[in-house]
């Protein structure tokens, strides 16, 4: 793969990121470049290839332990007015280098479970008095909704989905990206068709990430002019 263009992928990846150059297995996941692309052929360490793009190598990551990471939660729940979405948590972490990366929060369970321990932690701890109030509400409302406990991990899922038709594609967000795919397929020319679906609890933050991401290659509205590097670094996503 060309050098030339690895560099600019780092560069532009790190803009999005606050400006932070990713960790390779990232920068992997975020690209489709792999690490054979790299290693071996034009740098012997991720570093080097970080230092040649103009930035300095990443510091390791720090670990939160468990009541720094509720903590967090409940200072941005307090700062929101609201109980934070996957999508919030991204944005806060891409704009505060103290806060953690979204799915560092995936360590302490599904939604349901990750609020009942804010509202646990916040109890115990003054000035959270109004994170407790909507974590009562939020807690009351999903068990209401759900009949056990398994299905608790679905709790305000949505989709943002990834459809083709003709040589462009758009990228838009639906409860039900099946009917929401049989809709368009009405209004265009050619025949749309599904190309990927993410399962997310924040479709609009998510919607609004991926088109950000593809900004340069819009071309109307949701639609995107994209390549397969593209293309295949959305479907390496299932869940955000």
């Amino acid at each position: 793969m060309n050098k030339e263009y690895i560099i600019q992928e780092i560069k532009r990846t790190a803009v999005a990121n606050a400006s932070v150059p990713l960790g390779w297995r990232k920068f992997e996941s975020e690209t489709g470049i792999k690490y054979y692309h790299w290693f071996g052929v034009h740098w012997a360490r991720w570093s080097d290839a970080v230092r040649e793009a103009g930035f300095a190598p990443n510091q390791l990551q720090v670990s939160y332990q468990e009541t720094e990471l509720l903590d967090k939660y409940a200072t941005l729940a307090r700062e929101l007015g609201r109980l934070p979405a996957q999508g919030d948590l991204r944005l806060k972490s891409c704009n505060d280098t103290g806060f953690p990366n979204d799915k560092t929060f995936r360590r302490l369970g599904t939604k349901l479970e990750l609020v009942s321990k804010v509202l646990e932690y916040c109890r115990s701890h003054g000035g959270y008095e109004e994170v407790v109030k909507r974590c009562e509400e939020y807690t009351v409302r999903a068990r209401n909704q759900q009949p056990d406990e398994a299905r608790s991990s679905q709790l305000d899922i949505g989709a943002v989905y990834l459809i083709k038709s003709g040589r462009f594609y758009k990228i838009g967000k639906t409860n039900a990206a099946g009917r929401r795919e049989y809709e368009l397929a009405l209004q265009l020319p050619e025949k749309a068709s599904t190309v990927h679906v993410i399962r997310t609890d924040d479709p609009t933050g998510i919607e609004a990430y991926w088109h950000g991401r593809f900004e340069m290659k819009r071309k109307n509205g949701e639609w995107f002019d994209l390549n397969a590097v593209d293309v295949a670094a959305f479907k390496r996503r299932k869940f955000m």
